[in-house]
């Protein structure tokens, strides 16, 4: 028996990181139009891709001498476009092709995210994911009001309510409540419709969910939790999983570690398909492939203030304010933790300028 093969596509927003780059054309002013996304949908159906996520950001970073200067000139995490709308319109030029936005937890309320992805799901056919995230950095939170984001296990407590309202809003249609009996008059049965009227400590919501039932029964959830109170998270909701641990043998262990945990809350493991990141180099041989990758460090060094940036716009740490030629010593965040953990356990006793080089050689941590 062949075990299947799963490929998804992880799409950074609508950034423009390559911005700058000769085989990257016109990209400075194609990313505002359609046909960008449209060929990347087109390709990846043609490719056999399960899915594409969409991620995002709320922000502008500020991760580097608390400016956003870099940020802006080199648009690196800027700009973001709404995923939901992206998302909208590359269900309607694709075909087979799984639609997964981000859409945060501080950002949207329950009953909107239901909405939104009931929505995609519908005009897709039954090709809509959610890719939960409960957020990561202060400056985001501040777009919507807010002095900062809660700590981070406390927004995975919150999340858990969340996420059982958004699946209660998608259950609140039966199977079947669509009639479309015109003999009758009856386009839905209400005998199929309910409230959910969930009463939580963080959320409520009376539903049912005005937009109608799902084709899929409940959309995808997608997660990417790297840090133990994620992992768990993950286990619990998650249909499929995009990780980042470094190495075979760590992403052996996350797996049996989440597969563990899914079977402890009740799960089937195999009901989650796990994702590991990677970030392939092609070439026309193998020798122009170790080139270009030996050219990673290269330019690494070459723009350690830019790549220091990026690190800390994932982590919500300005590395500015360190000694580039010191050991990287211990750090802590209320951001991404799990990519964090593995900064520190990659730079050991490097300096931060050795260990951000050394990182940018095996690829990019993802935004997540």
């Amino acid at each position: 028996m062949q075990t299947p093969f799963h490929l998804a596509w992880f799409l950074q927003g609508s950034s423009v990181q390559a911005w700058g780059e000769p085989w990257t054309g016109n990209i400075g002013q194609d990313w505002m139009g359609l046909s960008l996304f449209k060929d990347l949908v087109q390709s990846l159906e043609r490719a056999c891709f399960d899915y594409l996520l969409i991620e995002d950001s709320i922000y502008i970073g500020e991760t580097w001498q608390n400016s956003r200067d870099i940020f802006l000139k080199t648009g690196m995490c800027t700009p973001r476009q709404d995923p939901a709308v992206v998302g909208s319109i590359l269900a309607a030029v694709s075909s087979r092709l799984g639609i997964v936005p981000t859409l945060s937890t501080f950002a949207y309320a329950p009953y909107l995210t239901a909405r939104i992805i009931g929505s995609i799901d519908q005009i897709s056919g039954g090709r809509a994911g959610w890719n939960m995230v409960t957020g990561s950095s202060d400056l985001s939170a501040q777009n919507f009001g807010m002095d900062k984001l809660p700590d981070h296990d406390i927004r995975y407590d919150m999340a858990e309510e969340y996420v059982q309202i958004v699946k209660q809003l998608w259950s609140s249609w039966e199977p079947g409540a669509l009639l479309d009996d015109r003999k009758n008059g009856v386009l839905f049965d209400p005998g199929k419709v309910h409230s959910i009227d969930y009463v939580g400590q963080y959320y409520s919501s009376r539903g049912p969910l005005n937009s109608g039932p799902c084709p899929q029964g409940r959309p995808v959830i997608a997660q990417a939790g790297g840090s133990t109170k994620g992992k768990t998270f993950a286990a619990g909701h998650a249909d499929t999983i995009v990780a980042a641990p470094v190495g075979v043998a760590n992403m052996k262990q996350y797996r049996d570690d989440v597969r563990a945990s899914m079977v402890a809350q009740g799960r089937n493991p195999d009901d989650c398909k796990i994702l590991f990141l990677l970030s392939p180099i092609v070439s026309e041989t193998e020798s122009q492939a170790r080139w270009l990758a030996d050219q990673r460090a290269v330019l690494a060094e070459r723009n350690i203030e830019a790549r220091l940036a990026r690190l800390g716009w994932n982590i919500n740490i300005d590395f500015s304010q360190f000694d580039l030629d010191q050991p990287v010593g211990e750090l802590s965040t209320n951001g991404h933790q799990s990519t964090l953990a593995q900064f520190l356990t990659r730079a050991g006793k490097s300096t931060l300028r050795e260990a951000v080089i050394a990182q940018n050689s095996n690829g990019s941590p993802p935004d997540r």
